[in-house]
């Protein structure tokens, strides 16, 4: 593999890599902080997408003179529709199922079905794709054979700056210091007057909301469909397992290695090979550290 080769393929790696951390990073609030196994969590990131491709069709028709901004604008729209939903599924759903894991599967797994149910119904059936904005158009040409995307620079740029602001919000903020108590110990923190059930909403729907960001990102880099979100969720979980289930910092090493490690090995083998070795290292490593690689204490 030449030097060129090798920037590509690791460039695709990122590209992979941001898809999943912004994914893995919503679940592992969902998923490690609070034990819920959302299975919907697939469906989310579709309807971040599908709110992007909405925002795209009312710009080009009512706006066209302001295209350029749209997919800012598709961005945070789609993390306030997630987020909302993530409310509206708290209260209705989820809060009668904590410390029932099985049930909140069965359950956010019937909710997924009805979704992708809606987005064939009422968006469409068939794959849609939106338009690049004209400043994302193009490549970044480092030599004659090497050209990054600009649409895709843009979109790792995204997830280092979610990924920041998600530490700075749960490690700098009272907000992110009510999670982590509630977390560590649910008793106590219930026992100094700290709203459990708020916190608990609060969360859920941060964890939906990323779910959308991952979602509209990805519409830059392929077309959306109504099972778009399955074929992400089993990595999505593989990521949050294999980095430590209540350790966002492992999520996102997790996903960098997993990305990276798909992206190089596809240049190789085929891609069901590529994702056979990645599942082979991830049983590896969690024989020896079953909870997984930065797999963090917290008091039950």
């Amino acid at each position: 593999m030449t030097l060129e080769v090798f920037a590509m393929q690791a460039f695709t790696g990122l590209s992979i890599f941001t898809i999943l951390m912004l994914m893995a990073l919503g679940l592992a609030i969902v998923f490690g902080l609070m034990g819920v196994i959302n299975m919907a969590h697939g469906e989310l990131m579709a309807m971040g997408a599908y709110v992007t491709y909405g925002t795209s069709i009312l710009f080009e028709t009512f706006f066209p003179g302001w295209m350029g901004i749209y997919f800012i604008v598709g961005i945070l729209l789609a993390f306030c529709v997630t987020f909302l939903f993530g409310i509206l599924l708290e209260k209705g759903l989820i809060q009668f199922l904590y410390k029932r894991p099985l049930d909140t599967l069965l359950a956010t797994w019937g909710v997924g079905l009805i979704l992708q149910q809606i987005y064939r119904q009422f968006i469409n059936p068939r794959p849609v794709e939106v338009p690049t904005a004209t400043w994302l158009q193009g490549a970044w040409e480092i030599t004659d054979v090497v050209a990054f995307p600009l649409s895709r620079l843009f979109i790792i740029g995204l997830a280092i700056v979610t990924g920041l602001l998600v530490y700075l919000l749960l490690y700098k903020t009272r907000a992110g210091l009510l999670i982590r108590s509630v977390t560590q110990n649910r008793e106590m923190s219930g026992a100094v007057g700290i709203n459990q059930k708020k916190v608990d909403t609060f969360t859920f729907a941060l964890g939906c909301g990323l779910a959308g960001i991952a979602g509209s990102s990805f519409t830059m880099l392929a077309s959306t469909a109504p099972d778009t979100g399955q074929a992400y969720i089993v990595d999505t979980f593989i990521v949050v397992v294999f980095g430590g289930v209540e350790s966002l910092l492992g999520t996102v090493f997790a996903a960098f290695l997993i990305g990276q490690f798909q992206g190089l090995s596809e240049y190789f083998l085929s891609g069901s090979m590529a994702r056979a070795l990645i599942l082979l290292m991830v049983i590896v490593v969690l024989f020896f550290r079953p909870n997984g690689l930065f797999a963090t204490r917290v008091r039950r």
